[in-house]
């Protein structure tokens, strides 16, 4: 398996912690071979957690906020100078909302924030990247989606009485729409761009307590997305690898 995907160059942002869901994918990714670009919000950050991981592989670390144009450009720079191309997009990074956060009451600039990042920030990745993934001959994007920004999602979707910030499911539902705007766009190109929900998973103390599964788990079916074959789904929302309702 790493054999086949060796020379596979990718980038995951929002990167944060060694247990989190970013770190868990770049791991995965490691071991398939590819070479990784590791990005984190700071510089300490990133270096830290590329450097627990480079037994694995290569492995690049990366200040990258993506609310910030001059850092995701600077990014997109280093890697068309050092390989020529980008494979893999894995859009991780995003904000979250006060748990029950509600559209009558929300403060609006706090909204306005976890939209410039959440769906504004990703937005700004697929632009600046898509150039990068266009010379791949298998560029593919998965965008970090989540059942919150579902209407039929039925533990957490948005018609449900789920508490899950309003910010936060309306910015993933944004998020949605935009996957499927820019998907049919590249259909005729070798890009494919997908959603992901990694389902609920223990990136947060007492997570397993919960219910919650280990990121491992949950990055195996942003990987599927990943490494999709030729002729496999775009425009498409999925949860381990099956289709979710929007």
């Amino acid at each position: 398996m790493a054999e086949q995907f060796e020379g596979r160059v990718a980038l995951v942002t929002g990167v944060g912690k060694p247990t989190g869901l970013g770190y868990a994918i770049c791991e995965a990714l490691l071991t398939q071979g590819m070479s990784v670009y590791l990005t984190a919000r700071t510089s300490a950050q990133a270096e830290a957690l590329a450097g627990a991981l480079s037994a694995k592989g290569w492995v690049h670390p990366l200040s990258v906020d993506i609310a910030d144009d001059r850092q995701v450009r600077e990014a997109a720079s280093l890697i068309e100078k050092t390989h020529g191309k980008l494979d893999i997009l894995i859009n991780n990074a995003a904000k979250t909302s006060a748990y029950g956060e509600t559209a009558a009451e929300v403060d609006l600039a706090a909204a306005q924030s976890v939209l410039d990042v959440t769906l504004f920030g990703t937005w700004r990745m697929c632009q600046v990247m898509l150039p990068l993934l266009r010379q791949s001959d298998a560029g593919r994007i998965v965008n970090v989606s989540s059942g919150a920004g579902s209407h039929g999602d039925p533990a957490f979707g948005l018609t449900t009485g789920n508490q899950m910030g309003t910010s936060y499911a309306v910015s993933k539902a944004a998020l949605n729409a935009l996957t499927v705007k820019l998907a049919l766009e590249e259909e005729g190109s070798s890009v494919k761009i997908n959603a992901v929900c990694p389902g609920f998973t223990a990136t947060f103390e007492g997570g397993l307590d919960m219910g919650a599964r280990p990121p491992a788990e949950s990055a195996k079916g942003i990987v599927w997305a990943a490494t999709l074959p030729a002729d496999g789904p775009t425009a498409g929302f999925f949860r381990d690898g099956a289709p979710l309702a929007w």
